[in-house]
């Protein structure tokens, strides 16, 4: 078979690419939700971190502004970096909800702290789009 833009030798520049916008749009998706619902993301704030509000928009703005970037095969690299640094940023309120978790009786604790190992998984796979690009 002939590689071309939709398969390649090793099973389907498509399927990557799918896998690849689909990441990117699950951070515009969770970025667009800090616009929609503020409350959440202000209510995970850790007490010791000042400007709740615009850190939330700020957040925000960054993981729609990365998940646009994934998307676009030439920024791949550049969108990968930037959500680690991201994924690094936003850790301190997942921690604290896993340590606070009876201020969030809305969530299982389980699904708190299970959190945390998933932020390590999205990091190692942002690692992946940094190291290698849309390839």
């Amino acid at each position: 078979m002939k590689s071309g833009w939709l398969v390649n030798e090793r099973g389907g520049r498509l399927r990557r690419d799918v896998v690849r916008v689909g990441y990117g749009l699950f951070y515009v998706a969770a970025g667009l939700n800090h616009f929609v619902n503020p409350e959440f993301y202000l209510a995970i704030m850790p007490p010791y971190l000042p400007w709740h509000g615009p850190l939330v928009f700020l957040s925000g703005a960054a993981e729609v502004a990365l998940g646009a970037l994934l998307c676009i095969p030439r920024t791949t690299r550049l969108a990968g970096w930037g959500l680690i640094v991201m994924l690094l940023a936003i850790f301190p309120a997942n921690l604290h909800m896993a340590l606070h978790a009876e201020q969030f009786p809305q969530l299982p604790s389980i699904a708190l702290w299970l959190r945390l190992p998933i932020q390590a998984i999205l990091i190692a796979w942002a690692y992946h789009y940094a190291r290698r690009g849309a390839r």
